[in-house]
C-alpha cells in the first residue's frame, strides 16, 4: 500500500540536482559541460562528471601532505633515530637511521580516487566509453597506490580551505563505491543503489528537502531538532526519541517538516474511499503536541510527499494546530521543483 516510488522514473538530472543540494555542493549542479544524453542512470552520469574533474584536477596538480618516513641515509635528515641505527648495523657502513617527514600526494584522498577509477575500470554496469576513458585515465595516478575502502576511509577524509576541489570529488567517489562496487561486509550507504535499496531515495529525498531549504529560504533557522515528550512518570528515557526531519524557524513562525517517500499521499480503506495515512497524522501531531520551545512562535506542520498519481495542496487544523500536506513532482523540470517548494512555505503561513 505504501512502497515506495520507483526512483528509476525520476530524470537522473533531476536526482544529480538533489545529489548537490545534500553534500551542499551547489556550485557544481551546471551539467552543460558534461551531460549526455546516452548516460542511462545517475551512476554513468557522476562517473562521467569525475572523469571531467580530475581532469582539471590533474592539470592543476594533486593535493599534498606530510608524510612520516623512516629510512637510513649517509646524509643527515630529520631526526636521527640512535636506538635503530645500532641495533641494524647502519653505522657500519657509514649511514644512520633518519625519521623524516616528506611532503607527498600518495595520501588518502588521491588513494581513494585511484581505487576507485581502477574498480570503475571493471565494472559492467558503465557504458564502453567511460570505461575506456577512466583505463585512460588511470596512468596519471602512477606512484599512488590503491588501498581496501570501507566507509571509515571517507569518514576520515578531512576537507578544508587548501583541498576543498576534493570535496565534491570524494562525494562523488563515495557514492560509486557504495554504489557500484563490492563492500567486504555486503553493508550500503545511505544514498546507494537506488534500484535495489529504494530507502536510499527516501534518504536523499529528506536530506535534499533539508538543504534546500538552508539554502534557497532567507531568513529561517534549518536543522533537525530532538522533542521531547511533554510527560511524567518513571524511565522517561524508555520514551522513543522524536526526532524532526526539518524545523523552519524565525523570530515569529515555527513550522516542523516531515517528508515521506511513499508511494501515495493517501491509502484505500476497505470502503474503496482514500484516505491520508493515519501514522504520518499521529506522528505529526506528536510533534506539535510536543513541542514546548514555542513563545511567540506560530506553529505550524508540513508533510511533504513525492507526486505520484496527484497533486496535494490540504489544510487542516488539528488540535489547535495547523497542518498542511503537499506534494512535490519530482518528474518535472527543476525550475518547476524550485518554486514548488519555496510555495510550500508561502501557503503555510498565508
Amino acid at each position: 500500500m505504501n512502497s515506495l516510488p520507483d526512483s528509476s522514473k525520476i530524470p537522473i538530472k533531476n536526482v544529480y540536482y538533489m545529489l548537490c543540494y545534500a553534500w551542499g555542493h551547489l556550485s557544481e549542479k551546471g551539467l552543460r559541460d558534461v551531460w549526455n544524453k546516452d548516460d542511462s542512470d545517475i551512476n554513468n552520469l557522476l562517473t562521467r562528471i569525475l572523469l571531467n574533474k580530475l581532469n582539471i584536477l590533474i592539470k592543476k596538480g594533486y593535493y599534498r601532505e606530510y608524510q612520516q618516513n623512516e629510512d637510513e641515509a649517509s646524509l643527515l635528515r630529520g631526526k636521527i633515530r640512535f636506538k635503530e641505527s645500532i641495533t641494524s648495523g647502519t653505522m657500519i657502513r657509514g649511514k644512520m637511521y633518519f625519521e623524516y617527514e616528506e611532503l607527498s600526494h600518495d595520501i588518502p584522498h588521491n588513494q581513494i580516487i585511484k581505487t576507485v577509477l581502477y574498480s570503475l575500470g571493471k565494472s559492467n554496469k558503465l557504458n564502453k566509453e567511460l570505461k575506456w576513458k577512466v583505463v585512460k585515465i588511470l596512468p596519471y595516478f602512477e606512484g599512488i597506490k590503491q588501498i581496501k575502502l570501507n566507509i571509515a576511509v571517507f569518514n576520515n577524509i578531512k576537507i578544508h580551505r587548501n583541498n576543498h576541489h576534493y570535496g565534491f570529488i570524494i562525494d562523488i567517489c563515495q557514492f560509486l563505491f557504495e554504489s557500484l562496487l563490492i563492500h567486504e561486509n555486503g553493508n550500503r550507504g545511505k544514498f546507494a543503489d537506488f534500484d535495489q535499496n529504494p530507502k536510499a531515495m527516501a534518504y536523499l529525498f529528506e536530506e535534499f528537502v533539508r538543504s534546500f531549504y538552508k539554502n534557497e529560504l532567507e531568513g529561517y533557522k534549518v536543522s533537525r531538532e530532538n522533542i521531547y515528550w511533554d510527560a511524567l512518570g518513571d524511565n522517561l528515557e524508555m520514551l522513543p526519541l522524536m526526532q524532526t526531519d526539518i524545523s523552519l524557524e524565525n523570530k515569529t513562525e515555527k513550522i516542523i517538516m516531515d517528508t515521506k517517500y511513499y508511494q501515495s499521499a493517501l491509502a484505500t480503506n476497505r470502503g474503496g474511499s482514500e484516505k491520508l495515512i493515519s501514522n504520518n497524522l499521529y506522528q505529526m501531531y506528536a510533534y506539535l503536541n510536543n513541542y514546548k520551545n514555542a513563545k511567540e512562535q506560530n506553529l505550524r506542520g508540513i508533510l511533504v510527499y513525492p507526486k505520484v498519481d496527484r497533486t496535494l495542496n490540504l489544510s487542516y487544523s488539528i488540535g489547535g494546530f495547523r497542518v498542511k500536506i503537499f506534494t512535490v513532482d519530482l518528474n518535472a523540470e527543476w525550475r518547476s521543483i524550485h518554486t514548488r517548494l519555496l510555495g510550500f512555505i508561502e501557503e503555510t503561513l498565508q
